[in-house]
């Protein structure tokens, strides 16, 4: 049922008339779109676009959150915490760690192979000295290690049971040796180190018997115990305490002392790898110190120099915001700079689009262009986090090499436009201030202003020096007007910077010297440093084409000195114009006596050839004088002169040869012309291309002028500019400017300049009269 148009609609036909009208939205966007992505090259610069895009913008949020200030610089802010915050406080937990290694005590393993001989020669005394009868019948040398005399050597001997110790010496040997255990003897230095190092009050001893696989007994003992071999009233003086408690008697107290006292061995060694695991245990044992940082807490100050524990706070204050704080904000904060840097980029497409189309005929220039932005963005921020202090220098040379690079591939405006985009890009994503920016637009400027033509070193010293001078000036203004001058050391930063920025910048131009030739690869572009070399007559093929085309290198000279006049009227590259015209027919070197410059009013070879023969010799000059070109290297924008200059025109001589010859066959076989082949005109032209430049196109005016007016037997300046407005209007409704950007306004000043300089080359002479004189006898007048 239809329907009461008197009710309102219900809510299901509002969503579907909704629904029509959306639907209808994004067709009409699909249909506005889908031409753009019907075009390879426009889809392919599309996803270039969004590559850049999606780089840039990682680029400038993984910057943003770098801390990108180094120790030791004075800040030019403040820094407050903004989220709670519990850092590990590194000094004081350094600090527990250190304290706890030097409470632990140092471990001495004991030396067993020396108590055991000091052990055995105590035991074995009483053995030894038991059939002895008097003191002259003891060894020299046992009566001076026990210091034996006549009393010790009868107490000793007492102490002996048929030849053996008895069990009380053996006692008290062993309750000896008990204490000496526990009683180290150390040698001079080690003792020092025992008594000196560290904070503790005792030593660890740790015992173990020679191949025993039982864990060594460990016992703690003061620091006041160890003994000192080099001190010998001292250990004298302890060694008899210690005997008289083990239980030796008085007259057997001074051979026990003196036997040890003689002893040089110490019983204990320090052990250093048990000591440093037993301190890295203690350390590890240390929990971190944390301190609390709450909301509002000064990180640093401006006009403070930064410290490591203010880094350190910042780092984690920085991760902790990222971490803890509401997404909503982060992701606000990244889309915003995901917003701008989209715009930036949009702004460089609709430059590209409006005035670069050199740039935008080619999806590997875009390309090219792009990983050249995004390569010195990537080297400006990742630069500048590794070495924050070099922030002034890293900010302003990327940016420099993109307008250096873009300056001599293309052209200033393209540097310039590009130049301002990709500093506010660089600014961006390193947080810098507008000073920054303005030193970044000097040497933008003074960089472009001096790369107007590039055509010797002088050029490249000269900009180096003037936007290195530029740019050092501008860092040491900006940073006196932005930073604080309250430390001396601020201003000493200050020139510092200054320094390093021209300097960088003196060493970047003084390195697009050695980086030359890859630019020009690279972009497939040629400077005026390699028109200059390329200009030189003793070019390998200016010189051969001097020798087996005499004429033709005339010809070719004639051409340029019209052409660059030509080129320099409307604007054009002059030097480019002048060094095509030199190349443009080395082709003719192959048969130069093809060519009626080079004949030398010879006979002319075409008058015994077909015109079809003809035409293949006068076309494959073209062909001819691009494999020259590729085997000595000749640059493609030279080459483009080479393969263009003709275009897609007729060979009108040898065309109309061949029709006449096959309409005179006709009418001598009484044949109808429909029977007999007549030649098209697309047989008799040129393969092309058409000129795809301005210069090419002067090229292809010039050179039809110049043979031209060579024919004409009276070159009056009228009739030299109806000849060449005569050429230019047949090229033009030919077609063969359809792919240059020339205009009809070019076109009539070229025809100008193109008259005004034959006119100059043909100029008439004075007919001057010759000298006579009379003969005075006959008065017949005679010839000087």
């Amino acid at each position: 049922m239809a329907q009461d148009s008197g009710k309102p609609a219900s809510r299901a036909e509002l969503i579907r008339q909704r629904h029509r009208s959306s639907s209808r939205w994004l067709d009409a966007i699909g249909a506005t779109l889908s031409p753009l992505f019907a075009t390879p090259r426009i889809t392919h610069a599309i996803l270039v676009a969004i590559c850049f895009v999606l780089v840039a913008t990682a680029l400038a949020v993984w910057a943003r959150r770098q801390p990108m200030v180094a120790v030791g610089r004075v800040m030019t802010d403040t820094r407050l915490v903004r989220v709670p915050l519990a850092l590990e406080d590194l000094e004081a937990t350094k600090t527990a760690k250190e304290a706890a290694r030097q409470r632990t005590p140092r471990i001495f393993a004991a030396d067993s192979t020396a108590l055991q001989e000091l052990k055995g020669s105590l035991e074995n005394l009483p053995r030894t000295l038991a059939r002895v009868q008097s003191l002259d019948q003891v060894e020299a040398g046992i009566r001076e290690q026990f210091g034996l005399n006549a009393e010790s050597l009868a107490a000793v001997k007492a102490e002996s049971t048929n030849g053996e110790p008895s069990t009380q010496w053996m006692s008290m040997v062993s309750e000896f040796m008990n204490g000496l255990r526990a009683m180290p003897l150390l040698d001079a230095g080690t003792w020092q180190r025992a008594t000196q190092e560290g904070l503790h009050t005792q030593i660890t001893l740790t015992f173990e018997e020679p191949g025993s696989k039982s864990p060594a007994m460990v016992e703690g003992i003061s620091r006041r115990e160890v003994m000192n071999l080099g001190d010998q009233p001292h250990l004298r003086q302890t060694m008899a305490s210690l005997a008289r408690e083990a239980g030796f008697s008085a007259v057997l107290r001074p051979v026990i002392v003196e036997r040890v006292t003689r002893f040089t061995k110490p019983t204990f060694r320090f052990d250093a790898n048990a000591t440093a695991l037993a301190q890295d245990a203690a350390a590890n044992a240390i929990k971190p110190v944390f301190t609390e940082s709450p909301i509002g807490q000064v990180i640093f100050r401006r006009g403070e120099q930064l410290k490591d524990s203010d880094l350190a706070l910042y780092q984690a204050e920085m991760d902790a915001f990222q971490r803890d704080t509401d997404k909503w904000r982060v992701w606000l904060r990244d889309g915003s700079i995901a917003t701008i840097i989209t715009g930036i980029t949009l702004a460089m497409i609709a430059y590209t689009a409006l005035f670069a189309q050199r740039l935008r005929r080619s999806s590997g220039r875009i390309m090219g262009v792009c990983v050249l932005l995004a390569g010195a963005m990537a080297t400006a921020v990742i630069g500048t986090a590794l070495k924050p202090e070099l922030a002034s220098t890293l900010t302003v040379l990327p940016t420099l090499l993109v307008v250096i690079v873009l300056c001599i591939a293309y052209d200033q405006r393209i540097a310039l436009a590009f130049g301002v985009l990709h500093g506010l890009l660089v600014c961006l994503a390193l947080s810098q201030s507008s000073g920054s920016y303005a030193v970044i637009m000097l040497g933008v400027c003074c960089a472009v202003f001096m790369l107007k033509d590039l055509r010797d070193r002088a050029t490249v010293i000269r900009m180096s020096l003037v936007t290195g001078l530029a740019v050092g000036a501008a860092t040491a203004l900006i940073g006196f007007i932005e930073r604080p001058l309250n430390p001396t050391i601020a201003i000493w930063q200050v020139v510092w910077d200054a320094i390093i920025a021209g300097g960088g910048t003196v060493a970047l131009g003084g390195s697009l010297l050695f980086f030359l030739p890859t630019i020009e690869r690279a972009f497939d572009i040629t400077t005026g440093m390699t028109l200059i070399e390329l200009r030189d007559p003793k070019h390998p093929l200016l010189r051969d084409m001097q020798m087996r085309a005499p004429g033709t290198y005339n010809h070719s000279l004639a051409v340029a000195n019209i052409a660059e006049s030509a080129a320099d009227a409307i604007g054009a590259n002059g030097l480019l114009t002048y060094v095509g015209c030199l190349y443009h027919d080395i082709g003719k070197m192959n048969k130069p006596e093809y060519f009626v410059e080079n004949q030398g009013g010879g006979a002319n070879k075409h008058d015994k050839l077909t015109p079809a023969m003809s035409l293949l010799v006068v076309v494959g000059h073209v062909k001819d004088g691009m494999e020259m070109a590729r085997a000595f290297r000749i640059p493609r924008t030279i080459q483009h002169f080479i393969e263009s200059h003709h275009g897609t025109t007729l060979v009108e001589f040898f065309y109309h040869r061949a029709r006449k010859r096959a309409l005179e066959q006709a009418n001598r076989e009484g044949a109808d012309e429909q029977d007999v082949h007549v030649p098209d005109e697309i047989e008799y032209r040129y393969p092309g291309p058409k000129p795809q430049t301005r210069e090419a196109a002067i090229l292809m005016i010039c050179d039809a002028v110049e043979s031209a007016a060579r024919a004409l037997s009276d070159p009056t300046p009228a009739r030299l500019e109806a000849l060449v407005n005569t050429i230019v209007n047949k090229r033009l409704l030919d077609g063969q400017f359809e792919d240059c950007e020339i205009t009809l306004r070019d076109l009539s000043r070229i025809a100008e300049s193109v008259a005004r300089t034959l006119a100059g080359v043909h100029h008439s002479r004075i007919d001057y009269p010759e000298a006579t004189e009379v003969e005075p006898k006959t008065g017949v007048t005679k010839a000087v």
